[in-house]
């Protein structure tokens, strides 16, 4: 039996997103923003208080990308990860930990937004749009079919570099750069990441749909 330790529009989104994806059987367990995350009893499971944590098999993992990894290992016959041997591993490798770098953007704005801090929300804003110009650069890479961030085909790499990008919108968004939004609605007219979405009366990350730079 799998079990997803999840909170909607975090991290943990991305893992669900590809375990409906993988069409394995899984449950989920959800978790408040009330600050249960820092209870013994999910200490356990995430050691620093944060999802995703994953039961699977009697055993427990926690840090999203190492998760995916190890999904798309034990279940490879949908083809979202790339084996050793395949051409695109290097590439998978590299995009699918470049969704951290992204993330780790969303979490000082968040941060500095809480905090009314201006000047760190313009700093760091700068470098998301470095990891935009990042994406948009890999899409417009002139190879036949590139529809998605590896030329074999969409894998777990879309998934977590589209969920950071759905956390990041809410900050930045994404128009000015074409080919990443051709990419983002591509990806996300599939009906895996609507079932990743949090349903209406779900407590969510984000309150707002975008959060502007405060004035000062």
């Amino acid at each position: 039996m799998i079990t997803l330790h999840h909170v909607p529009q975090s991290r943990s989104m991305r893992v669900l997103w590809l375990l409906n994806e993988l069409e394995v059987e899984f449950g989920i367990a959800p978790h408040p923003l009330d600050g249960s995350l820092r209870d013994p009893a999910f200490l356990s499971l995430s050691p620093a208080g944060r999802v995703p944590a994953l039961e699977i098999e009697g055993e427990r993992m926690f840090e999203a990308t190492a998760i995916m990894e190890y999904l798309c290992e034990k279940f490879p016959e949908r083809g979202l990860g790339r084996a050793p041997t395949d051409p695109d591993r290097m590439a998978w490798l590299v995009w699918l930990h470049f969704a951290d770098t992204v993330t780790g953007c969303v979490d000082v704005l968040r941060r500095a937004h809480a905090e009314g801090a201006a000047g760190m929300m313009r700093d760091e804003l700068v470098r998301l749009r470095r990891c935009y110009d990042a994406i948009e650069g890999r899409l417009s890479t002139p190879v036949e079919n590139r529809d998605y961030l590896l030329t074999s085909g969409f894998s777990a790499c879309d998934i977590a570099v589209g969920q950071a990008v759905y956390m990041a919108r809410h900050f930045l968004a994404i128009e000015a750069w074409p080919e990443l939004t051709a990419w983002y609605a591509r990806i996300t007219e599939r009906d895996t990441f609507e079932a990743a979405l949090p349903s209406p009366d779900a407590a969510r990350m984000f309150t707002q749909e975008f959060y502007e730079v405060p004035n000062g």
